[in-house]
């Protein structure tokens, strides 16, 4: 593959040796995001992919112009870091295997398939001092930064907000895991970050619905506020939505996804990624802030089952 930076790399000099990556899965979100996000460079090298289905890790490898390990220890043995691209029942017994290894982390979001299995790697992590990073996707955004720059300096009284689109109804995003747990814990995990971010912390959280089909979050806020989160992943649309809306004494102020190029949000990702391994210092969206958000889904589950 090319190994020109995508549109949106940071433009000054990377200082530092590049990050040795290896790369756990070989779906869809594997093969078009981490395997061409890593092997861009120039922060980090791909160093290799494993997969349970060896002949899917070789694909993603062969394209990728790496190679695939033979097995977990293999691909541990030949990097600094260890990127997920697995469901989260997969990704949180592999990342506290990866954390005692003392490889740092780019975790995907659930942590975990549930709240046990999150707190593990986010203990792992911290027991470990290993690097830890989330791929919250468009937390790495300069529109979502500026959203939530501008948010800190309001007072808010309620917010809308939405993430919604149509891929669990089939095509290859369409996996396993999605289907049996639905919106709350693959989209759930970005509008509740959000929302703990612009509004303030949230200090409860109740769902309402089918997370299969449509659900609704209501959020209590730390200072106040109430806040709505309307999720799912079935519902028909030309493209994915993903909107929030913060009201107040003030002019509302609106962030809306529709026009915003993820693809500017990659180098980013890999650029801080790598800066907080060779400098050990973390970006503050982390394990800890994921177990954060999964006590947040945790809460959520319950009524939403």
């Amino acid at each position: 593959m090319s190994q020109t930076p995508a549109a949106g790399t940071p433009t000054d000099a990377w200082a530092y040796p590049p990050v040795r990556v290896g790369l756990v899965g070989a779906g869809p979100w594997a093969r078009t995001m981490h395997a061409r996000m890593l092997a861009a460079g120039p922060e980090t090298i791909l160093t290799g992919v494993w997969a349970r289905r060896p002949e899917a890790a070789a694909e993603v490898a062969d394209a990728s112009g790496t190679r695939a390990a033979g097995s977990f220890e293999e691909l541990l043995d030949g990097c600094d870091a260890v990127a997920f691209a697995v469901p989260p029942a997969v990704q949180a017994a592999l990342a506290v295997r990866a954390a005692r290894a003392g490889k740092a982390l780019l975790l995907e979001k659930p942590l975990g398939a549930g709240l046990d299995a999150a707190r593990a790697v986010a203990d792992a992590v911290a027991e470990h001092g290993v690097v830890s990073q989330l791929v919250l996707t468009k937390r790495y955004h300069p529109t979502t930064r500026a959203f939530l720059a501008e948010a800190a300096g309001l007072e808010v009284a309620g917010a809308r907000s939405c993430y919604l689109h149509g891929a669990f109804l089939g095509g290859e995003f369409a996996t396993s895991w999605r289907l049996e747990h639905g919106a709350l814990l693959d989209l759930g995990p970005h509008l509740l970050d959000l929302l703990d971010s612009a509004v303030a912390p949230i200090v409860s959280v109740r769902g309402t619905g089918d997370p299969r089909r449509w659900i609704e979050l209501t959020c209590e806020h730390e200072n106040g506020a109430v806040s709505q989160a309307s999720l799912s992943g079935s519902v028909r649309l030309p493209r994915a939505r993903t909107r929030i809306e913060l009201f107040g004494p003030g002019e509302e102020l609106v962030y809306d996804t529709a026009d915003i190029d993820h693809e500017e949000c990659w180098p980013v990702l890999r650029r801080e990624f790598a800066g907080a391994v060779r400098t050990g210092t973390g970006t503050g969206i982390d394990a800890a802030r994921g177990l954060r958000i999964q006590e947040l889904l945790d809460q959520a589950r319950p009524q939403a089952a």
